[in-house]
């Protein structure tokens, strides 16, 4: 695999300050303090007055410590995880490292552009670039003229590119849900209270959402790209659908309103992704030659053979 050395440098570089980042955002933020004050929107927003998110709304607040949460729990193990496992010449480690790097790369991204101004802002901006640079190299490691070597014949096409259908639909109906009726209304959006735009649906409809229906085509052609991309999507799914989960059980905690529509799709959408992970990665052969038949060379003398 090639660029492993630059990529495990900043892997590293983003698990140790993410730590760092994760542990301070939840130590500091308890026993919040709530003020609250008018927008220029006109709205009322009570803010959560403690720690490192003392200036954010209790809502964004609730959710983003409940992604620190995540983060410590679920997303660094499971980088660590997955870069062991890449470091021994593993394809699916190396997929699965892929779409780690991919959560870290959407979450610090909006921790940068839509967290209001803290004493961590240049963590936040070393973070989303070197989880960037990491996602970028790690994408370009593979051998895209071979890559259909690593992936069965048996793959359930319809299954895996109909999660990813669904997640386009979903986050589009959920999304334009929240942003039209306030531009039919000339009303500010739900959600957008004292921020100055949409950051997480910017992400998500400028990204997410083609890059979930392009992945999902390909699918549906049994081309190996889409094979890579709806797994990276899908292991980015299961990262994000447990914070989404962690942040509306934070949300409640807080006394936000939580849609009972949400609060029931969300947990059973996790369940169904951890099953598309599965699935998915079942299909994923491990180190076949040229040919296609399997090989029988050590991975770790793969990995070494190639720095």
């Amino acid at each position: 695999m090639k660029f492993k050395r630059e990529i495990t440098l900043l892997v590293y570089l983003t698990g140790i300050v993410s730590l760092f980042v994760a542990f301070v955002g939840v130590s500091s933020s308890r026993n919040s303090s709530f003020t609250s004050f008018q927008s220029i929107q006109g709205e009322n927003i009570r803010l959560y007055g403690k720690g490192l998110y003392q200036l954010d709304s209790v809502s964004a607040a609730a959710q983003v410590i409940a992604q620190d949460w995540v983060t410590l729990l679920f997303g660094l193990p499971l980088l660590w995880f997955s870069l062991h496992w890449a470091r021994r010449g593993s394809m699916k480690g190396r997929i699965l490292l892929a779409g780690t790097i991919g959560y870290f790369l959407y979450t610090y991204a909006s921790y940068a552009l839509l967290l209001m101004y803290n004493d961590f802002f240049l963590l936040y901006v070393l973070l989303l670039s070197a989880s960037f640079f990491a996602f970028t190299l790690t994408m370009m490691s593979f051998d895209y003229e071979k890559l259909h070597q690593s992936f069965d014949a048996h793959i359930p096409v319809k299954t895996i590119a109909g999660f990813l259908f669904f997640l386009a639909v979903l986050l589009l109906a959920l999304w334009l849900g929240r942003i039209l009726p306030g531009i039919i209304q000339d009303t500010p959006p739900v959600g957008l209270e004292h921020y100055t735009t949409l950051v997480i649906q910017v992400l998500d409809l400028g990204f997410i959402v083609p890059a979930a229906i392009l992945s999902g085509v390909l699918v549906l052609r049994r081309k190996a790209f889409g094979y890579l991309l709806g797994t990276i999507l899908i292991v980015k799914g299961l990262t994000m659908l447990t914070a989404i989960t962690a942040m509306m059980v934070n949300m409640m905690r807080s006394g936000e309103t939580v849609s009972i529509i949400e609060l029931s799709l969300f947990p059973l959408l996790n369940i169904f992704v951890v099953y598309c992970f599965i699935l998915m990665l079942k299909h994923v052969s491990e180190h076949k030659s040229v040919t296609g038949g399997p090989s029988h060379e050590n991975p770790n003398r793969l990995w070494h053979q190639t720095r």
